[in-house]
């Protein structure tokens, strides 16, 4: 009596697998967001449009940009990890992320990075830029250390905001050099470099984008960046590595991320799509004038990459005993 429901369910079993298939085909076949869990005119919102239109074109189908900031980034985070995994929603993350697995109480965090999100691709990866004012007495990277271990807990450094990527870095700094500087943190690079000139704060380590116009213009003076090689944009300053800490890095990264049941065919198929969007001599141009490079990777080399990112993050976090406001 029970064999017709049981051929039933053969049956179903059977083309379960050809229908999804053929529905991952048609895909995208409506609007695509993207969302940015940061404030508009920002280097993940610019990357996220850039990103938007060339997927749009590809795709022949709409991506839309939408930002959901606050939360330290994590009210974003959060709305794409619980979105439907059927990859019509993507989320653009970045070394916030990765820093506040551990710098937020677990209670806070209604995410987590590595299982609740799918990776995609890396997107661009950049590195940091120790500045201090013009007038200030050291030339490079040990010149500013001799001063600090001169005057221990009187020089400081300027950060965008407590457990930024740049706070940490200047803490890795800090770890690696064994000296003692105060942490000043700002609402934003803006206020930071700002006082950084007028001499309030002694140096910060920022982002290429909002530090290096100000380089240029010669309102103040690069020591060192802090990424394996020197930055194309800032040729002539050499790295913390080349400067006596040749393990020292300290690299942001912004890459895309999909709710984690997202079906592998899609994952796969935007991976390519960033593939060729990552390979455009235009896209990298205009990365690269922001001070990052395009760098594409496979999901599963991105999972590896986050893996490693928390962690390591999250040990500056710990030893330097960082607590979100």
């Amino acid at each position: 009596m029970f064999k017709p429901l049981a051929l039933a369910l053969a049956a179903t079993a059977v083309f379960a697998t050809p229908l999804l298939s053929h529905a991952e085909d048609k895909y995208p076949s409506k609007a695509v967001k993207i969302i940015v869990p940061y404030a508009p005119g920002g280097p993940n919102d610019i990357v996220a449009r850039l990103l938007a239109a060339r997927l749009g074109e590809i795709e022949k189908q709409s991506f839309i940009v939408e930002n959901k900031p606050g939360g330290g980034s994590n009210i974003g985070a959060d709305f794409v990890a619980k979105a439907p995994a059927d990859g019509y929603t993507f989320l653009i993350a970045a070394t916030s992320h990765a820093i506040n697995m551990t710098l937020f109480p677990k209670e806070q965090l209604k995410y987590d990075l590595l299982k609740d999100l799918a990776p995609v691709s890396m997107i661009m990866t950049g590195p940091l830029v120790l500045v201090t004012r013009p007038d200030f007495p050291a030339s490079n990277l040990k010149e500013l250390v001799a001063a600090a271990k001169a005057k221990p807990g009187e020089l400081s450094f300027a950060s965008s905001g407590n457990g930024s990527s740049t706070h940490l870095g200047g803490e890795m700094l800090n770890s690696a050099a064994g000296i003692k500087t105060i942490h000043v943190p700002y609402k934003g690079s803006g206020p930071g470099l700002t006082d950084v000139m007028g001499g309030q704060t002694t140096y910060m380590l920022d982002t290429m984008i909002s530090a290096t116009p100000f380089v240029t213009s010669g309102k103040l003076k690069a020591l060192a960046v802090t990424g394996k090689k020197r930055s194309p944009v800032l040729p002539n300053v050499p790295t913390v590595a080349e400067q006596g800490y040749p393990n020292f890095e300290a690299v942001a990264f912004i890459g895309m991320m999909a709710p984690a049941a997202t079906p592998k065919p899609i994952i796969d198929k935007i991976n390519a799509d960033m593939q060729k969007i990552l390979a455009m001599p235009e896209i990298k141009d205009k990365l690269a004038a922001q001070g990052f490079a395009a760098e594409w990777m496979k999901p599963a080399d991105f999972g590896s990459y986050l893996a490693k990112e928390v962690p390591k993050w999250g040990a500056i976090v710990k030893s330097a005993n960082v607590k979100v406001d």
